[in-house]
């Protein structure tokens, strides 16, 4: 029953042969990786206008010059991400980079902030996607949290079906969205240009704040969200085309340059035509107002606005699990993470990810403005990470062109450095403080699950293997629980005694009075094989079987454990599980966790019995 949901949902399963060809090509890729790059500026915009509204005319005057700033802060990430790729071509991005350049820790470390970056990156795509929509609908103002989830779910199972579903699905509000703002900023271009600039001081409420230095700073570390993205990239180099890597790097290329047109044309044309917000609407709302009137093309707008956010999400659902993946082949996170799912993507990373974003959207009430604060930190971090690690890369290397190669990585990450400390003490009260605590945690926990897997890897070692030292496994005792006497016990009596000539059947009676009658059942059928009748005054099956496996062990005192078959009886379909209290399993459980003084393991057989109906 499950299996034919599960293919109606996301499609039958996929050969791995064909995972070559499930790859994408650049129109497709840039679609799949740069949603969360191009619609940043959605919330990056917003942010920024937020910051020095409370300053009035003379803060808003300001916007321009700390975009001009953001832009060439993108430009030097963009070049530095796009050296990470033509050396870098498996992909792993920073973490990658960190690693192999500055050691396990500094790797780990942007690891954990890539790992946030990715998580808060679908939060704040999709709380402010349902803001668009509920600019122009304001009447969706009370069920944003709802339409965040719903949307959600739907950017979920996109990315179950598959990378060449996705990347197919996600083209078309990608493009949807470029064709109807590129047009637009043209158009608002020459309106500014043919009408001149509206003063701002005309339109903006009185100022509550002066212009200091903190504030300014406080609205670029804000505005750096608009870098959010351009990380995926290069993680997601393996899912190219071939030749991967040049691929990848040209549509690095054309997604920093859309990035910083749609950036910088949009606040220069908010500041330049004097538009300021109303209440319960955002700044690239009310710019499209200004430019469209609130006809069909306005609503366009607003309609592809919310879908890219939507669908921004989508870069990372195509980073995150492919990260995740990396980290568990390198013993940092449960090895199932690594596993390819039906459709040839990590759906187990899918998941986990969708969880967390729903928690973190619930938590925080599907505001976008208090998830941005918890946003940059991580970004950052990562970023300054990898580009000192491509210095410390260039250095070693020395290949043609090094010296020009590591002077840009070095500018790129004193500007992300110096961004990190503005962004960490700007918005360290904020909430900033959360990320900054978290990240040590998960470094720490990828620390404990390797430990774990070292720790593993050396118990299960053959190097001290030998004849002398294997321990004997056969059984000289047999325990069989029962729950009744029915034809389910039938097969399991028969394998016990075929592999024992001494076998006890062990019946745990609940209520007084059933044993004997349990007792007298099993005279007729099995009148050679003991019986014992253990009460549990307690009601509990699990305990006194245990106990009794304990007793009978000591009374021998050979150091040979008694063997235990288990009978099970499986139902006939799916739902009929649920009216069962699967005891069996209970006691496999507790045996395989039951540790053991005598250091010797414990031999548990399940002898299944398959009910017809």
């Amino acid at each position: 029953m499950w299996d034919r949901v599960k293919r109606v949902i996301i499609g039958p399963p996929l050969p791995t042969q064909l995972f070559a060809h499930k790859r994408l090509n650049k129109i497709r890729a840039l679609a799949a990786f740069s949603p969360d790059a191009l619609s940043s500026i959605a919330y990056a915009n917003q942010e920024i206008y937020l910051g020095l509204l409370v300053a009035g005319s003379a803060g808003l005057s300001q916007s321009l010059p700390i975009a001009s700033a953001i832009t060439v802060l993108l430009a030097a990430v963009a070049i530095s991400y796009y050296q990470t790729i033509q050396s870098y071509p498996s992909g792993g991005g920073s973490y990658a980079v960190a690693r192999e350049n500055l050691g396990l820790i500094p790797g780990l470390l942007a690891a954990a902030a890539l790992l946030i970056d990715y998580l808060l990156t679908a939060a704040v795509s999709l709380t402010a996607g349902v803001a668009a929509l509920a600019s122009a609908f304001p009447e969706l103002w009370p069920y944003h949290v709802s339409l965040s989830l719903f949307v959600l779910f739907v950017v979920s199972l996109l990315n179950l079906r598959g990378i060449h579903e996705t990347g197919t699905a996600m083209a078309v509000p990608v493009y949807l969205f470029l064709f109807a703002y590129l047009p637009m900023l043209a158009y608002g271009l020459a309106i500014l240009l043919t009408e001149g600039p509206t003063p701002i001081a005309a339109t903006v409420p009185v100022a509550v704040e002066p212009v200091t230095f903190f504030l300014l700073l406080h609205a670029f570390s804000t505005g750096c969200t608009a870098l959010t993205g351009i990380e995926a990239i290069s993680n997601g180099v393996p899912y190219f085309k071939s030749p991967e890597a040049r691929n990848a790097g040209r549509t690095m290329i054309v997604m920093a340059f859309l990035m910083g047109v749609l950036f910088l044309g949009s606040i220069g044309l908010t500041q330049g035509l004097g538009v300021v917000a109303g209440p319960q609407e955002t700044i690239l709302s009310a710019l499209a107002r200004r430019l469209l009137g609130s006809g069909p093309a306005y609503l366009i707008v607003q309609a592809t606005t919310m879908l890219i956010l939507a669908v921004a999400a989508n870069t990372s659902f195509a980073g995150f699990p492919r990260l995740t993946a990396i980290l568990a082949s390198d013993g940092f996170l449960p090895h199932q993470l690594t596993s390819v799912g039906d459709r040839l993507v990590f759906a187990k990373g899918i998941l986990l990810l969708a969880a967390a974003t729903g928690v973190l959207i619930l938590g925080f009430g599907g505001d976008t403005h208090e998830l941005i604060p918890l946003f940059a930190v991580g970004v950052f971090l990562a970023y300054t990470l990898s580009q000192v690690g491509m210095v410390v890369h260039w250095w070693r290397e020395r290949g043609r062109g090094w010296k020009l190669k590591m002077t840009v990585n070095a500018i790129g990450a004193m500007a992300t450095g110096i961004t990190l400390i503005v962004v960490c003490v700007n918005k360290f009260v904020d909430g900033a403080w959360i990320i900054i605590l978290l990240i040590p945690l998960l470094l720490v926990g990828f620390l404990k699950v390797h430990t774990h897997y070292g720790e593993v890897a050396k118990q299960l070692s053959l190097h001290k293997f030998s004849e002398s030292t294997r321990r004997p496994l056969s059984p000289q005792r047999v325990v069989v629980p029962i729950a009744g006497v029915n034809q389910a016990i039938v097969d399991a009596i028969a394998f016990a005694r075929s592999i024992s000539k001494d076998v006890t059947a062990v019946y745990v009676e609940l209520e007084a009075g059933t044993g004997e009658r349990i007792r007298d059942e099993w005279q007729r059928y099995w009148p050679d094989v003991p019986l014992v009748i253990l009460p549990s005054p307690y009601r509990s099956i699990v305990g006194p079987f245990l106990d009794f496996l304990d007793e009978i062990d000591r009374r021998h005192n050979d150091g040979q454990l008694a063997a235990v078959v288990l009978p099970e009886w499986v139902p006939a379909r799916w739902w009929q599980n649920l009216l069962h209290n699967h005891t069996a399993r209970l006691i496999r459980d507790a045996l395989l966790y039951h540790r053991r003084h005598l250091g010797y393991q414990r031999v548990v057989i399940d002898v299944p019995y398959h009910l017809e109906r």
